[in-house]
């Protein structure tokens, strides 16, 4: 979109709420338009810039002018801008820090400023030391040696450097600061290609390694040298050759890089149910109408993802976009795998498990309009299409799609509200909905969809519920695979069928005591107790990443005698590797999943059967179909149930509902082994009958009761600081504010509710005390007038130097 103004609305990728208006030099008024970068002078700084549009404001004579266009094409269409601003104000954050979230990272440029000695305070160092205190001394000598920014001056002395002392020693002559720009660490990868300088070239003079590399350069008209490479090894020392004589042209040309891997072998439509008919043709109905959100609920197993595959075929055709949104990378690599079998070239992948180039290059094919289908996590909501036909959310009731720091973000959420703004439909799916998305069904906000059997009429899996009250004094393995347990394992590897053993907890002991004096082995910057991790030979904190020799004693008494009690995967691997010495065990939590590939790599094993038992948290428990997986034990339902959450009965039926839904995916029927401390608590029991209706009708009772969601919206003010009492104080103040303000506002007395201040549920963790207020408001509008004036109209009594303050809106993660 070119711009005719000559004044252009700038967002600054700085923690700034408004956005700023900019001139533009006659030299490059060809270049703007909206969606570009522009380098722009921000106070004393450069910093980037995104351009919004055309400024209204034409009065203002002293504009600065923006010093330069960083890009050749957009980053995003202007249909996106709408987008960022709905963001931006709904989650009370900075647009251009939104659109920097938005945007792959290492992008951006901003200058930074640089301390170095000039000859005068050399002149001092060498000649009169007696002028400069000794503080001043160690200063220069450092800056003597190299330059230096504040914040390095300040780590190399071990101690802050005011600014009052900066600027008296750049006063002095002493010291001088130079601005220099930093940033932007990924660009496009460029390659060397080879190509004929006309038509006409006669090669017969030539050695057989020349011959043959001029031949597959006329047959391929342009060549890359790493594809030359594997037909003659030496062609990266010849080519030089044949240039100087004339024969070949060395280029250099814009590559993407490849995020995918192995290549996959192309697939068929395959002829739907009845009841997968139905829902397609339902949706169909909507597609193209305009605005609608569909709610596809269906069993685990029942095609979910081929309706989806469907949907995505007949938009494609229409010339429309699809984006399809996956909560975890794991999930990611299947869905990739089907849409690219179906559709091959035409999909784009975008999440955080590429390398910044390879993000960089999908985002930029998206740009481009090269592809039409983007599958990604909750960042991939804010992929660049400009005609949207479906927005599909798998899985929508995962957390994973709830960003927890920086833009607080819930991206199933945002894609109702993109869906919205491009007037498309916004297709949510879920074998165990989210009891909003249920709620918004029951209130014809959305359409449901219903998928009641799984494909082929293959049967639920068997539930067997085992009470692990009975085994409470049962020592050693024992204890959690239990006797049910250990004997469907046997049957089941006997049948040569695969096992899944979920349980959310990793490492190998959650809870390190001391024998001697009882204490628990806690993290030096947390209020939580570390958890063993034996093959790292570490006790670690899974919070602020604290690390202890496994070889500690008690931090309290000295003594050695370590008891490691309490479970997580690593321990029940080994259990199970001691039981079934024969089986081939994996295990699939973070501390497996780290390094690109490892997740494709146990993914594989599955498929390709070279696993027999595979060990794991939630990761295992989402979406994933591999048909020779007969038997699921969960060896303890309960973890979640306990947690100070209004939503862990949600979350508790949830995962057992979905990682039961694993079990018997193929032609033989499937069973779970469920393990559990509360066989009674109405979470289980719907889980263990897979029926989320049931679930339904008795949380949703409590949630009105206590105006929980769906019944209110909620806000956390998350407060910290690493002075306990500042801290509390800084909280206490602000309960303060925000009762006065109720009081003194009749809209607000009826609408808002005001919870706390109160300590968190963990109190400090990565050394910052940590305090909560929870706003409840029963209508939107006032909950984020009453937030505004909190944090905007009072922004002196709220910002502290010390003291950090965060709204998250709609928290997910009350701890």
């Amino acid at each position: 979109m070119t711009l005719s103004s000559a004044n252009i609305d700038v967002a600054i990728a700085l923690p700034v709420y408004n956005t700023f208006t900019y001139s533009v030099p006659e030299n490059l008024a060809a270049l703007v338009s909206v969606g570009k970068r522009v380098l722009v002078p921000f106070g004393r700084r450069r910093v980037t810039g995104y351009i919004l549009g055309d400024s209204q404001d034409n009065y203002h004579k002293d504009l600065k002018a923006i010093l330069d266009v960083l890009d050749e094409k957009p980053l995003f269409p202007a249909s996106m801008i709408p987008f960022f601003k709905w963001v931006a104000d709904y989650y009370l954050h900075p647009i251009g820090d939104v659109i920097k979230t938005a945007l792959p990272g290492g992008l951006n440029l901003y200058d930074f400023v640089t301390l170095a000695v000039t000859k005068k305070g050399e002149q001092i160092l060498y000649a009169d030391k007696k002028a400069a205190t000794p503080l001043e001394n160690e200063i220069l000598n450092l800056l003597k040696i190299k330059p230096l920014r504040r914040k390095d001056l300040g780590r190399s002395l071990k101690q802050d450097v005011s600014n009052a002392l900066i600027y008296d020693l750049e006063r002095r002559g002493l010291i001088v600061g130079k601005r220099k720009l930093k940033g932007q660490t990924v660009k496009a990868k460029m390659e060397r290609y080879v190509a004929l300088p006309g038509s006409d070239v006669a090669f017969k003079k030539l050695s057989g390694a020349g011959k043959k590399i001029m031949a597959a350069v006329k047959d391929e008209g342009e060549i890359s040298v790493q594809k030359l490479k594997a037909l003659v090894p030496s062609a990266p020392r010849i080519i030089h050759s044949l240039e100087k004589s004339g024969y070949i042209k060395i280029l250099q040309k814009k590559v993407y890089r490849d995020p995918f891997g192995e290549p996959i072998r192309s697939d068929t439509t395959h002829i739907l149910t009845g009841e997968q008919q139905h829902a397609v043709s339902k949706v169909l109905g909507l597609l193209g109408q305009g605005f609608a959100t569909c709610l596809l609920t269906g069993v685990t197993g029942s095609g979910k993802t081929e309706v989806y595959l469907h949907l995505a075929a007949e938009a494609v055709q229409r010339g429309l976009c699809v984006l399809v949104l996956v909560p975890e990378i794991a999930l990611i690599s299947q869905m990739e795998r089907r849409f690219r079998a179906r559709f091959g070239e035409c999909v784009a992948v975008l999440h955080s498990g590429l390398s910044a180039g390879e993000r960089y290059d999908q985002w930029l094919r998206i740009a481009r309009q090269e592809v039409t289908i983007a599958i990604g996590a909750r960042s991939a909501i804010f992929a660049p299409f400009a005609d949207i036909g479906i927005i599909i959310v798998d899985e929508e009731h995962d957390t994973s799609y709830k960003q927890d720091s920086g833009l607080r973000y819930n991206a199933r959420d945002l894609a109702v509200v993109r869906a919205k703004l491009h007037n498309c439909v916004a297709l949510l799916g879920s074998a165990t909905p989210s009891i909003q998305s249920y709620y918004n069904v029951t209130k014809t906000k959305f359409t449901q969809v219903t998928l009641k059997e799984r494909v082929e009429q293959r049967p639920m899996p068997e539930i067997t519920v085992v009470d692990l009250r009975k085994y409470r004094d049962t020592r050693g393995i024992r204890r959690f695979i239990t006797p049910r347990l250990h004997t469907a394992i046997k049957e089941t590897l006997e049948h040569n069928k695969q096992v899944l053993l979920f349980l959310n907890r990793r490492g190998f002991a959650s809870y390190p005591v001391c024998g001697a004096c009882g204490e628990a082995i806690r993290c030096k910057n947390c209020d939580i107790s570390l958890t063993l991790h034996q093959g790292a030979r570490a006790y670690k904190c899974h919070y602020c990443g604290f690390t202890l020799a496994a070889a500690s004693n008690c931090l309290s008494c000295g003594s050695n005698k370590i008891r490691l009690l309490g479970l997580g995967t690593e321990k029940v691997e080994a259990a199970v590797k001691a039981l079934f010495p024969d089986a081939r065990v994996a295990r699939m939590d973070r501390d497996t999943t780290v390094r690109k590939g490892s997740i494709l790599k146990i993914l594989k094993g599955l498929r390709n059967q070279t696993i027999d038992i595979l060990v794991g948290t939630q990761m295992v428990a989402k979406g994933h179909d591999f048909p020779n997986i007969t038997l699921v034990g969960i060896i303890c339902a309960d973890l979640s149930l306990n947690f100070p959450d209004f939503r862990a009965g949600e979350r508790t039926f949830q995962l057992l509902a979905q990682v039961s839904g694993r079990a018997g995916r193929g032609k033989v029927p499937g069973r779970v082994i469920l393990q559990t401390y509360n066989p009674d608590h109405f979470s289980i029991l719907s889980a263990t009958d897979q029926d989320f209706e049931k679930f339904y009708n008795q949380e949703i009772h409590f949630r009105k009761s206590l105006n929980y969601p769906p019944f209110a919206r909620m806000v956390q003010l998350k407060i910290s600081g690493k002075n306990k009492e500042k801290t509390r104080q800084h909280a206490l103040a602000i309960g303060d504010l925000c009762h006065a303000l109720l009081k003194n506002d009749a809209t607000f007395l009826k609408y808002v509710q005001v919870l706390g201040p109160i300590e968190a549920a963990l109190p400090r963790v990565a050394k910052h005390f940590r305090w909560q207020i929870l706003l409840k408001g029963l209508k939107v509008g006032p909950l984020h007038r009453f937030l505004q004036q909190i944090l905007f109209e009072n922004r002196a009594k709220i910002s502290s130097r010390s003291i950090k303050v965060i709204a998250d809106v709609d928290p997910f993660f009350m701890m």
